[in-house]
């Protein structure tokens, strides 16, 4: 059975979470502790991911990090949502990258800060992540106006990926997604409604923190 080593904070791993119930692929969930630094210890970085993060992935003797790569990793062994062709595929892998370097990027770094960071966010510093934040999610609102899922008719492992953070209590960012962006908000309805979606702290294990500022 495949391992998912996971907390339910975590965004990146619920991407994963999310394709795996989907897919209808068995997994196992593995709690990581990051909150109290179980990654940042050497072991962890020897043993588990050198890059001190998780979603890792176990599948056998196969172990996989970065969300992405496991996402690509799901969709060509199991023959689903990886894109019917090699245009296709390119489509997807470009907008998985835009999602790790600025749709999800963004928004991740600003909730951590305004839920789970140490002390209260500077606010010149969240104005800033705010204006990316509102450029990256108007290109995806502006793509998905004619469209039901990000290559078309059919959800890919792309959706998954840019989905994932979205799913979260809106108080944990305070930004108002759905208010905001009501092709976004139909996007995630028709994911939601999906055989298999559950919300991230329904199907990842540790508990749940209330935003700190």
């Amino acid at each position: 059975m495949l391992k998912l080593h996971c907390f339910g904070q975590s965004g990146n791993s619920y991407k994963v979470a999310l394709a795996l119930r989907v897919m209808n692929i068995p997994w196992q969930a593995e709690f990581v502790d990051y909150m109290h630094g179980a990654t940042r210890g050497d072991d962890w970085r020897e043993t588990a991911n050198e890059m001190g993060e998780v979603p890792v992935l176990e599948d056998g003797d196969i172990k996989l990090t970065q969300s992405g790569v496991i996402l690509h990793y799901l969709a060509d062994k199991y023959a689903v949502y990886g894109g019917n062709d090699e245009a296709e595929k390119r489509e997807i892998l470009r907008w998985i990258l835009f999602d790790n370097h600025k749709f999800t990027s963004y928004f991740a770094t600003y909730r951590f800060m305004k839920s789970f960071g140490p002390a209260a966010p500077d606010i010149t510093l969240m104005n800033w992540l705010r204006s990316r934040m509102d450029a990256a999610f108007s290109i995806v609102e502006k793509h998905l106006e004619n469209r039901a899922f990000l290559l078309g008719e059919q959800i890919s492992i792309a959706d998954f990926s840019l989905c994932a953070y979205l799913f979260y209590p809106e108080n944990e960012s305070a930004y108002g997604v759905r208010e905001r962006y009501p092709h976004i908000a139909a996007w995630l309805d028709r994911i939601q409604a999906l055989p298999g979606w559950a919300g991230p702290y329904d199907i990842m294990p540790g508990d749940y923190i209330a935003p700190k500022w």
